[in-house]
C-alpha cells in the first residue's frame, strides 16, 4: 500500500498562530518540508489578509520558496479572487474547500453551501484549463462547532456533485476533531464509489485523529493531511486544535508496512526547528520521544 501524504504545516499549521511569521521562515519551513521527500505540500492559503493575517503575503512566500522536482505545491483557495491569485504564483495544485453545513460556510467563505459548490465548479474548470491540478474539500465533514453531526448522506451527496465538476480528487475534512473510526472509514468508503481519489483532513483535538486516519486508509483513501508538530486549527471553527502530526503519523504508517518515500529523521529535525522559531513545545509526540529503534531515522 502506498498513500500521499500533504505537509498543511506551513498554511493550516500557521494559520492559527498569534503571530505572522515573516515570509523568510515560512519559505524555509516549505522548503524543509520538500527536501524530506513530502510528494505534497500545501504551501500557502490565498485568503483576505484582513480575516487570516497569519496568510498574508502568500505570493512572497512562494516566491521564496526553492521548488524541488518530485514535490507538488499547493494553495488553499475560498473564492475565485483566492484562485487568481494562486494563478498568478504558478503553483501546481489549487486546493479549494468549502463547508457542509451552511453556518460554517458562511463563516469561513461569507457564502452558502450551494454557492460554494458552484464556486468550486468554476474553479475546477478554470484550473483544468490552466493546467493546474484540482483537490476539493468538504469541511466539517463529521461534525460542524454551530450545527452539531452533519448527516454523512449530506456529505457524500455534496461529494457527488463535486466529482461532477470534474475535480481530481476529493478530500473529506473533520475540521473540529470529532470523528471516530467507523464514521470514517464508512464515508470514505462511501464516497470512494464516486471513482476519485480520495482523502482525509484530520485534526487531533479529540485524541481520535491517528486512528481515523488508519481507518481512512481501511476505507479506501489514498491522501493523508498532515502537519509538522501537529500545528493547527481554524480560526472560524471554535476549539478546532491541531493536525495529526505528520512525524506520528509517519511512524504509524511505516510500523504499519505503509510506504510513505519521506524521511521520518528529517521531519523530525523541522519540528525540533519549528519549536525553536515558535518558541514553545509542539503537540507532535515523536518529534520529542524519536523513533523505535533510535538509530532509525530514515525513509519510512
Amino acid at each position: 500500500m502506498r498513500v500521499t501524504v500533504c505537509d498543511v504545516g506551513p498554511r493550516d499549521g500557521l494559520q492559527n498562530e498569534p503571530e505572522t511569521l515573516p515570509v523568510a521562515v515560512r519559505a524555509e519551513l516549505v522548503n524543509r518540508l520538500a527536501a524530506a521527500g513530502l510528494p505534497r505540500v500545501e504551501a500557502a492559503s490565498f485568503v483576505n489578509p484582513a480575516r487570516v493575517p497569519q496568510m498574508a503575503g502568500a505570493e512572497e512566500v512562494v516566491d521564496a520558496v526553492d521548488r524541488r522536482e518530485g514535490t507538488v505545491y499547493a494553495g488553499l483557495v475560498l473564492n475565485e479572487r483566492g484562485y487568481d491569485r494562486l494563478r498568478a504564483t504558478g503553483l501546481g495544485q489549487v486546493n479549494f474547500a468549502f463547508g457542509a453545513s451552511e453556518s460554517f460556510n458562511q463563516r469561513n467563505a461569507n457564502a452558502s453551501v450551494e454557492e460554494g459548490l458552484a464556486t468550486a465548479h468554476r474553479i475546477v474548470s478554470r484550473a483544468r484549463a490552466d493546467g493546474i491540478r484540482t483537490s476539493v474539500t468538504v469541511s466539517v465533514a463529521f461534525g460542524c462547532p454551530f450545527e452539531g453531526p452533519v448527516d454523512p448522506a449530506r456529505v457524500a451527496d455534496l461529494a457527488e456533485r463535486v466529482a461532477e465538476s470534474g475535480a481530481e480528487e476529493l478530500m473529506l475534512a473533520d475540521t473540529i476533531g470529532v470523528g471516530t473510526p467507523t464514521q470514517v472509514r464508512r464515508l470514505v468508503e462511501r464516497v470512494s464509489i464516486l471513482g476519485k481519489p480520495v482523502g482525509v483532513h484530520l485534526h487531533n483535538t479529540r485524541n481520535t485523529g491517528f486512528a481515523n486516519a488508519y481507518a481512512a486508509l481501511e476505507g479506501g483513501a489514498s491522501v493523508l493531511d498532515a502537519s509538522v508538530g501537529g500545528l493547527g486549527g481554524c480560526p472560524f471553527a471554535p476549539d478546532a486544535t491541531g493536525n495529526i502530526a505528520t512525524e506520528d503519523l509517519l511512524y504509524l504508517l511505516g510500523g504499519e508496512g505503509v510506504d510513505t518515500g519521506i524521511d521520518l529523521g528529517a521531519i523530525v529535525e523541522t519540528a525540533d526547528w519549528l519549536e525553536t522559531v515558535l518558541g514553545r513545545a509542539l503537540s507532535g509526540q515523536v518529534y520529542r520521544a524519536g523513533g523505535f529503534p533510535p538509530e532509525r531515522r530514515g525513509c519510512l
